[in-house]
């Protein structure tokens, strides 16, 4: 017997749940589908969201012969040996070709699709769990129009379990507690294919009663259950972003959460990368040793291991969700780097070229250079910056305690300098 995920697979697109951003009457998926003109597609989302569903569904309405193929374990001769089918009558209206996860491919085999897709001899549907803006090739993108499908609620998850106890009260007498439905759809995290794997798993482990019934209960449910967090699932570089942005935003709340995502996945080494560039990025000088206090903290983690890692990275996660926020170290940067590229910076200032060795002083290096430290203060001014730059402003203290003090000071002793 099938499996009830595929048993349950929608005959129409009414019967799809979620993606109503995508297929609900009017939206642009459910447009191009109902006009019967296919053109080529990427399907990007997570597992169990209904990708393959819609690619089936798409040759149905378009009468177009449905082949499937994983880029895991297929080849670019199985896609050959598609094409040689083409001029058969069953195939009389065209190939609709659904690869899934097309990541797999590497880009020559990438590459080798295009001339199919070129001459029309297939329609490619591709799906893939990863960005495809980051794993799929250009001059296949620019050939492909990008949906991106989302991860469905609990509210349409129960929608599909609840018909998916209709098809399987066929053949078994199947009652339910409403909070068993409920706790599957929730720990399913918008993946309605494990949630129905769920459902199978809870009805064939229960004895039946005398009566010859089965009922679900909320115990067998939470029993049969597997782990909530599928690391496929979050997309890897937003995983990262909604991290630092957490911490950016000072969430200390959210940070953990993203943190304990990432832990969960045992992804030790980008939590640690991340951790030290927001500690220079959003917290800088606002707080200046934060960033050596999270190097002591990722080099614990790193020498702990998990699961103890997580308890220094934990420390150093609400260190800098909890600290004081300046972007002043990366603007000044990053600004500095755009005139390097946009303008003419021009030479170095010859008070400031190296003048240690013989024949310097000829070419006037470092004749008008005065040596701070022989001035009160340390300090006096003079020009550093290329002619063409000078009086460039590329550092601007941040509106924070630590920051404003430093100012303070700096104005204190060029005013000073001045008298």
């Amino acid at each position: 017997m099938k499996p009830l995920a595929d048993r349950i697979r929608p005959k129409s697109l009414d019967e799809v749940v979620g993606q109503k951003h995508l297929l609900a009457p009017g939206k642009i998926l459910q447009r191009i589908l109902c006009s019967g003109q296919l053109t080529n597609m990427i399907f990007y989302g997570p597992p169990g969201t209904g990708k393959t569903t819609v690619a089936n569904l798409a040759a149905q309405m378009t009468q177009k012969q449905f082949y499937k193929l994983n880029a895991t374990n297929a080849s670019v001769n199985d896609i050959k040996n598609i094409v040689a089918d083409l001029n058969t009558l069953m195939n009389s209206r065209g190939v609709l070709l659904y690869l899934d996860e097309i990541q797999n491919f590497n880009k020559k085999q990438q590459q080798s699709l295009l001339e199919f897709m070129e001459n029309g001899q297939i329609t490619l549907i591709a799906s893939t769990t990863e960005n495809p803006y980051h794993y799929i090739y250009n001059a296949l993108l620019s050939r492909s129009t990008v949906f991106e499908f989302k991860l469905l609620s609990p509210r349409d998850i129960q929608q599909a379990l609840l018909r998916g106890v209709e098809i399987l009260r066929k053949n078994l007498v199947i009652d339910y507690e409403e909070e068993a439905i409920k706790y599957i759809a929730e720990i399913s995290n918008g993946d309605v294919r494990k949630s129905l794997n769920t459902l199978e798993l809870a009805v064939y482990s229960l004895p039946s009663s005398p009566e010859g019934k089965t009922t679900i209960t909320l115990a067998t449910a939470k029993e049969c259950s597997q782990s909530p967090l599928s690391y496929e699932q979050d997309n890897h570089y937003d995983l990262l972003s909604a991290f630092q942005k957490s911490i950016r935003g000072s969430d200390p709340d959210a940070a953990i959460h993203y943190l304990a995502r990432l832990i969960k996945a045992g992804d030790l080494l980008s939590i640690i990368r991340r951790l030290l560039v927001t500690a220079a990025e959003d917290i800088g000088l606002a707080y200046p040793q934060a960033i050596s206090i999270v190097k002591s903290c990722t080099d614990s983690a790193l020498q702990l291991g998990l699961p103890e890692a997580r308890i220094p990275l934990a420390q150093a996660v609400l260190i800098l969700a909890t600290a004081p926020k300046s972007n002043s170290v990366i603007t000044a940067i990053d600004a500095a780097l755009t005139d390097l590229d946009s303008k003419n910076y021009g030479d170095i200032p010859a008070s400031l070229k190296d003048a240690h060795y013989q024949g310097a002083a000829e070419l006037g290096r470092g004749k008008t250079y005065q040596y701070p430290h022989a001035y009160p203060n340390h300090y006096l001014e003079q020009q550093y910056l290329p002619e063409e730059l000078k009086d460039t402003v590329y550092y601007q203290p941040g509106k924070n305690k630590i920051e404003e003090s430093i100012a303070n000071y700096w104005r204190k002793i060029k005013k000073y300098s001045l008298e």
